[in-house]
């Protein structure tokens, strides 16, 4: 059952990011007041610029890997602050690798005085190259600890193995979502993920570059859909201690994607073959079953629709930049 109680407080850190922001959208619609964290690292102010003034949210602009204090009582705290894409995790290693081990640390340790229920945003990263396919929460991954992809994975393991000794030893409510590709509205047209690119691409009619030969597999979920595993991951009573996998599992080839975005947009872009990025999964695709039966959560956006509607929303903001 969802715990819902009148004007419980929220925090989320990375709020004005990809699912930040969104995430802040949800539990104020579901009448929580917010308050939201973030340095502006990759977050954008835009993505939330129309909540100021909402008389349930408050932002804070600050860096997670400081010392966080929060005035009044905090019921539920989510860790959302990372830079999320190949991009930006390597272009900015060592703060990626500190917001997910100090900043770790010290949302954990507002929630431990709080008393407040966790949530963790984990990654598929963690499962590396993956020799079980589709990954279920039980695989423990096949990674490189020293690889350029390093500082993301890495950095993410740790944080679930901070969240699993504060439960034990502190006793502390922590959930862990394993978040699998997410796209939609709100995401950084030059953030290096796949789809970000692959639609600014075409829709300005340049030729969409693929890394390999493109028989390398993905699974992507829309945005809504994540939204609502993590609220429900969020409110749903006991599950304490308990790691998740949220993703789509329709996988989809990175050459069919780009077929499918160039059909959608009715481009005339072509397709580019680079050289194989390193370290870069074969395949990716999140085994569900756990999240379908306790989460009673699945995907409802089909890839093609959601494509659709964040061409829509991506055509409007490149109007307003050119």
């Amino acid at each position: 059952m969802p715990f819902i109680l009148l004007r419980v407080r929220v925090v989320i850190t990375g709020a004005a990011g990809f699912l930040g922001s969104h995430l802040c959208d949800r539990f104020l619609k579901e009448g929580f007041e917010v308050i939201g964290i973030d340095n502006f690292l990759t977050g954008r102010p835009e993505n939330i610029a129309h909540l100021f003034g909402h008389p349930r949210f408050k932002f804070i602009h600050y860096s997670v890997t400081n010392y966080i204090y929060i005035d009044g009582p905090v019921d539920l705290v989510l860790h959302f602050a990372c830079p999320a894409s190949p991009v930006d995790y390597m272009r900015h290693p060592i703060h990626t690798m500190k917001v997910d081990s100090l900043g770790t640390i010290n949302t954990l340790g507002l929630a431990k005085l709080k008393k407040a229920r966790y949530i963790l945003a984990s990654t598929s990263e963690i499962y590396g190259h993956a020799h079980v396919h589709p990954q279920p929460e039980t695989y423990w991954g096949y990674v490189n600890p020293i690889g350029p992809r390093s500082v993301y994975y890495e950095a993410k393991r740790f944080s679930e193995a901070l969240c699993m000794a504060y439960h034990r030893e502190h006793g502390i409510d922590v959930r862990i979502a394993r978040i699998f590709n997410t796209y939609g509205e709100r995401m950084r047209l030059n953030d290096g993920r796949v789809i970000p690119t692959f639609l600014t691409k075409a829709l300005r009619n340049e030729p969409i570059p693929i890394h390999g030969d493109g028989s390398q597999t993905r699974s992507f979920c829309y945005v809504e859909d994540m939204v609502e595993g993590i609220y429900r991951l969020a409110t749903y009573e006991g599950l304490q201690g308990e790691v998740f996998n949220l993703g789509n599992p329709q996988e989809v080839s990175i050459k069919d994607l780009a077929d499918n975005i160039l059909k959608i947009t009715k481009s005339s872009s072509t397709v580019m073959f680079l050289p194989p990025r390193e370290e870069d999964p074969p395949r990716r695709c999140p085994d569900i079953t756990k999240a379908k039966k306790l989460l009673h959560w699945e995907p409802k956006v089909d890839l093609l629709e959601g494509l659709a509607r964040t061409v829509r929303w991506m055509r409007d903001i490149l109007t307003k930049l050119y």
